[in-house]
């Protein structure tokens, strides 16, 4: 025990700050997913054919592809092409773009939780497809889908140690155990608090969208 707390006390900077990278790396990645996932979610329930085709497309191209395979198509592969793009850009949006796709399937699920005769009654007053959705459906859906959505930002801190472990090698809390670890050789003790870092992420996004889920839930 008293090696574990030299430990962090002799590199407490550097923890600290991989872990707010970290924080910003997941805060930024979910901006991204939350928005584009709920945009390919209203897109796969859209009755024209070809919103349905392109929100489809787009769930399957992004959750069958691995994530590690996105960072070095975003990353490698733009920058080949003549695109000078940057590893938090890389990282951040591989990563969002990537759980957009599994968000999109939680929007999808909850809207048709609401039901279809809300949206046929919404376009029978008059309302456009894009106010019944906007207005009407998806602030429903998401009251439905709090606790998938929790699961996927806890999936999505998890995920974003594959960043600092990738080409990108931003400075996040696993790459700054791994350059503690190199130096000093405790290898037990260096990784036990990247994974504290981790779970205090973890702990604390299961605590806000529990806080969430009793605050928004619909009450029957």
């Amino acid at each position: 025990m008293s090696v574990l707390l030299d430990v962090l006390r002799r590199h407490f900077p550097e923890f600290l700050s991989g872990f707010f990278v970290t924080f910003r790396v997941v805060a930024i990645s979910l901006a991204i997913a939350i928005s584009v996932g709920t945009l390919v979610g209203a897109l796969r329930v859209a009755p024209l054919r070809a919103l349905r085709w392109i929100g489809t497309t787009y769930v399957e191209a992004f959750r069958n592809v691995p994530l590690l395979v996105l960072i070095f198509i975003s990353f490698l592969g733009l920058r080949r092409a003549g695109i000078g793009i940057g590893p938090w850009v890389a990282g951040t949006a591989s990563l969002g773009l990537y759980t957009a796709a599994y968000v999109a399937e939680a929007i999808r699920s909850g809207v048709f939780a609401v039901g279809k005769g809300q949206i046929d009654a919404s376009l029978s007053l008059g309302l456009t497809y894009r106010r019944t959705m906007t207005k009407i459906i998806l602030p429903q859906a998401a009251r439905t889908v709090i606790p998938p959505l929790g699961n996927l930002l806890i999936a999505m801190i998890k995920n974003s140690a594959i960043i600092g472990a990738s080409i990108l090698a931003l400075p996040d809390l696993l790459k700054q155990a791994r350059i503690l670890q190199a130096r000093t050789f405790q290898t037990n003790e260096t990784f036990f608090w990247a994974a504290a870092g981790y779970l205090v992420l973890t702990l604390s996004a299961t605590f806000v969208v529990r806080r969430l889920e009793r605050r928004l839930a619909i009450r029957r």
